[in-house]
């Protein structure tokens, strides 16, 4: 038999779910949506010396977009991301699938080792390599010096990016490997077992059975990988300080933005760049994916 359910019951359901979500929405109009639209408000007006703040629409977006300082420093990004992201992938790839393959002793010790700098703040990680890189009081330096070398100089232009570079591979190789590690726990075992009795031997499965079912959880590293190398900004804001001749304010697009809100107190012209940086992030990431569509179809 049948049971029917009344109407107000059916209401009642309908109306739990918005209630579900309400307080997510609300947070996310607080925290996100009301602070972009006061951003985009302010890039419309500019800061004048004689009659105070002008509506000027999009003039500070032209001047953004040929911003000698801005360019360089997102043309200085985009090769460290060319530069570092795959990298760093294919190390958090390689840890992977070592440690899915079961034949490594203290897999779990040395899971949680390589994930452990992911747990240390990127203020801390900057701190502590700053002092590794230092030219006068580094141990890398002292070592030089007894050995009757001359001093690596890890912190000057020629190395700087590259620096950079390692701090970050350093801090994220572990959050990219538990990515990549959790998507291969979730392919089946009969897989493998179908492709031992047909003679596939542990090279063959990684490259035909795990490489492929690793494309979507790759696919969402590379895409944190686009956001956060052009939002880098902790690691040279705090080198800024011990190598000033090489890091500026400029040196890269985030920075660039900070510096001229908090330093040059040009709020106006702070927020136009923000938003050019996050349309540069969209643009990018949209390629990056349109990119990765194209190849898997056949």
């Amino acid at each position: 038999m049948a049971v029917t359910t009344p109407a107000s019951a059916k209401g009642k359901r309908r109306a739990a779910g918005p209630l579900f979500v309400a307080p997510f929405m609300v947070l996310f109009v607080l925290l996100f949506l009301a602070p972009l639209g006061y951003a985009a408000y302010l890039s419309l007006f500019q800061e004048k010396l004689i009659g105070g703040t002008a509506f000027v629409g999009l003039d500070n977006y032209v001047k953004a977009v040929q911003d000698p300082q801005l360019i360089h420093g997102v043309g200085r990004v985009a090769l460290f991301f060319v530069i570092q992201v795959p990298l760093m992938l294919v190390l958090a790839l390689l840890f992977a699938l070592a440690l899915d393959s079961g034949l490594l002793r203290l897999a779990r010790v040395i899971r949680l080792g390589i994930f452990v700098p992911y747990a240390v703040p990127s203020v801390v990680a900057a701190l502590m390599w700053g002092y590794l890189y230092g030219p006068d009081f580094g141990p890398f330096a002292q070592l030089s010096e007894k050995l009757g070398l001359p001093a690596p100089h890890f912190l000057s232009d020629g190395w700087m990016l590259a620096s950079l570079a390692n701090i970050v591979t350093w801090e994220f190789v572990g959050y990219n490997m538990i990515i990549l590690y959790a998507a291969l726990r979730t392919i089946p075992h009969e897989l493998y077992e179908a492709a031992a009795m047909d003679g596939a031997g542990a090279w063959r499965i990684a490259r035909s059975i795990k490489l492929p079912a690793l494309r979507p959880a790759l696919m969402l590293t590379l895409l944190f990988s686009v956001i956060g190398s052009f939002q880098l900004f902790n690691e040279p804001k705090l080198l800024m300080a011990i190598a000033p001749d090489v890091i500026s304010s400029s040196y890269t697009a985030n920075l660039y933005s900070y510096s001229l809100a908090f330093t040059g107190q040009k709020l106006n012209y702070a927020a136009t760049v923000s938003f050019l940086l996050g349309l540069v992030i969209v643009i990018t990431s949209y390629a990056v994916l349109l990119t990765a569509n194209r190849r898997r179809t056949p």
